[in-house]
């Protein structure tokens, strides 16, 4: 696990100069070494977390006779396989690390070809000096991240926004039009970035880029297809595919310990695990405990159990750091125990796996049309959705009509078609205020020249149509799979976790799982008995009846108590009423909101913590940034003390 760097600029004379600065930047991603290359034309730079070939695998890596190299992150876990039958081929290997696998793997069946044999999640950069060509790859789901700016004929690729700020010729520009989705949505759904001319490479997709020509193709996407196996097959097939998968994500060469919560998917995960140490965290508000279940379930395991508690006053000091290892403004409240449970684990291993995915991959949402406990109307609803499909979508617009009435939500959701009303994981459980902001609400809110006319839903419509003849559960766990959790989910798993050097493993999003789960008919994933059904049966074959059924929860954080509490909500208000806060929002308007929520019951409290996110990233960056690089640009000291300690935890 690693942090990468690269550019493509003929113009620059210092490259060593101008890539050592960009990899000063993500030093946190790899704080055991580094190493770059140059020529006349490009600049690679890597900086290392060590985890397989703690000796050998330094950066960049060669091909025999070094006129191809490579920088890569992340973790190639069939790598063994893939290594020997390269070996046979006649290719030597200078190193035991999984990267020279990518890197003779291309050279022995190019870049499609190493592609669809790889299982992992990676971001990586090859130079060919012999065609003098540049190629690049981000992983299946967009697990590992990699940004770009191509702008005339020259090319930044990164693992972090934050290494480009740092590059001589990169000019730093708000991308207004971000403002208004990300209001909408709590994070950025667009494909460009925050910063003006800054894009997120898509995953599943390679580049090769030439002359100052980038060239883009697509190598694999999610594809759902029924399979004909029964719901006693199913259950099996799932417990026999995530153990071998799990087996294969132990693979390491330093501790491998995994996070644990009350729910089922990181509890499933752990039991197939079986690890040593695991890894738990809590509020001081007891309101929000999930450690005490968790510690019951490691007790049951002997697993040895490590928790915290996450206290107001150093949240809500410590967030701005969090946003800054961000990049870009993320309100997900869950970034908080998050930073707080990879500080606690990074004490002890430097691998930890987790539960990101399952919900995507299995249908474990509510919005996926479980909107009632009431069965009696979950049994009408059933019964309505075998209409044909004209009639069907007729009679929800009906619906959507009616006032009010027990189950409404629910029969609509069911019964109308995605594309007409689905807004993902921003939703509030209520038909007339379905949004964190509704899109005339964000407008409201901001100065004339932030508006526009974006919506969530609309932004989503170009996936809907790749969908379009799939059912309705599929439909809403594609549009997830390529929105909330490519942008939001394994953005913030990613970059708290290398904040901290610590490498996060994220079974259920590996190519070989997700094959299967797309091929499970939707009435095994939710039914009239539960979302994500058909992974909650097959854990009962590892865990206890009582964590196999728990309802989903997150990682629920108290911000509603924080932002009606004297000290914080001051703390906000500072904030909302600087002066350069006025260019951006109708500053009155943010000030009675949050003076409304204050002093109310709280019910404002998700559209003032998108706000106060926003201020608190927008400061960061374009207010105060040397003063921001001069407190966060760092190793955690934590680490920085084990590092020093020559310990390779």
């Amino acid at each position: 696990m690693c942090g990468i760097v690269a550019f493509y600029d003929p113009e620059i004379n210092d490259k060593q100069a101008a890539i050592g600065k960009m990899m000063a930047t993500i030093q946190h991603r790899g704080p055991n070494s580094d190493g770059m290359y140059t020529n006349d034309k490009v600049a690679l730079g890597f900086r290392r977390l060590s985890i397989i070939d703690l000796r050998g695998g330094s950066q960049p890596i060669y091909n025999e006779d070094r006129s191809r190299a490579i920088i890569f992150n992340g973790e190639i876990y069939n790598f063994k396989p893939l290594r020997e039958e390269l070996i046979k081929a006649g290719h030597t290997f200078s190193t035991k690390a999984d990267t020279e696998v990518i890197l003779h793997g291309y050279e022995e069946w190019g870049m499609d070809g190493i592609l669809k044999r790889v299982r992992g999640m990676f971001a990586f950069i090859i130079w060919d000096d012999n065609t003098q060509t540049m190629y690049g790859a981000r992983d299946f789901f967009g697990i590992k991240p990699m940004y770009y700016q191509d702008v005339d004929g020259h090319l930044l690729v990164g693992s972090e926004l934050k290494s480009f700020l740092a590059f001589p010729h990169f000019k730093k520009e708000l991308n207004t039009e971000a403002v208004k989705p990300y209001l909408m949505n709590q994070y950025n759904d667009l494909k460009e970035t925050f910063f003006k001319g800054v894009y997120r490479f898509q995953p599943g997709h390679w580049f090769e880029y030439k002359d100052g020509k980038m060239k883009t193709h697509q190598y694999w996407d999610a594809e759902y297809k029924d399979n004909n196996l029964s719901f006693e097959e199913t259950v099996k097939k799932i417990n026999e595919d995530l153990k071998e998968t799990v087996d294969l994500y132990r693979n390491a060469d330093v501790k491998v310990g995994a996070f644990l919560s009350e729910g089922v998917d990181s509890s499933f995960l752990t039991a197939l695990l079986d690890p040593d140490e695991v890894f738990s965290i809590g509020f001081d508000d007891n309101t929000y405990d999930e450690a005490s279940k968790a510690k019951a379930l490691a007790d049951i395991n002997g697993w040895h159990f490590y928790a915290d508690k996450v206290y107001s006053e150093e949240a809500m000091r410590d967030f701005p750091e969090m946003q800054y290892h961000m990049d870009e403004p993320d309100a997900n409240p869950s970034i908080i125990p998050l930073w707080y449970l990879c500080k606690l684990a990074r004490k002890h291993v430097t691998v930890a796996l987790s539960g990101e995915g399952a919900d995507e991959l299995f249908a474990g949402y509510v919005n996926y049309g479980m909107h009632t406990h009431n069965n009696v109307i979950k049994v009408f609803t059933d019964k309505l959705k075998k209409l044909p499909k004209g009639k069907r979508v007729k009679l929800a617009h009906k619906i959507k009509k009616m006032p009010n009435f027990p189950g409404k939500v629910h029969l609509y959701t069911n019964l109308a078609e995605p594309s007409e009303f689905y807004v993902g994981q921003s939703v509030i459980y209520d038909m007339d205020y379905p949004t964190i902001f509704t899109s005339k609400d964000a407008n409201a809110v901001l100065q004339p020249s932030y508006r526009n006319k974006l919506t969530v839903n609309g932004n989503y419509q170009e996936d809907f149509k790749k969908v379009k003849d799939l059912d309705n559960v599929k439909q809403m766990q594609y549009i997830d799979l390529h929105h909330f959790m490519l942008n939001d989910i394994e953005q913030k798993a990613d970059k708290i976790s290398m904040a901290h050097s610590l490498e996060l493993r994220v079974p259920y999003l590996d190519v070989k799982i997700a094959k299967l789960a797309n091929s499970i008919p939707s009435k095994y994933l939710v039914n009239k008995y539960d979302t994500k059904y058909a992974l909650r049966k097959a854990s009962e074959q590892v865990l206890p009846d009582e964590w196999a059924k728990r309802p989903k929860l997150g990682f629920p954080t108290p911000i509603k108590q924080w932002l009606q509490e004297e000290r914080f909500y001051k703390q906000v208000r500072d904030l909302f009423s600087e002066d350069f806060v006025n260019d951006i929002f109708e500053q009155k308007k943010i000030l009675d909101l949050l003076d409304e929520n204050y002093n109310g019951d709280g019910s404002h409290r998700r559209q003032i913590w998108v706000i106060y996110t926003f201020l608190v990233w927008y400061k960061l960056f374009f207010v105060d940034y040397e003063e921001t690089v001069r407190k966060y640009q760092r190793v955690q000291p934590e680490v920085a003390s084990l590092i020093a300690q020559g310990k390779l935890l």
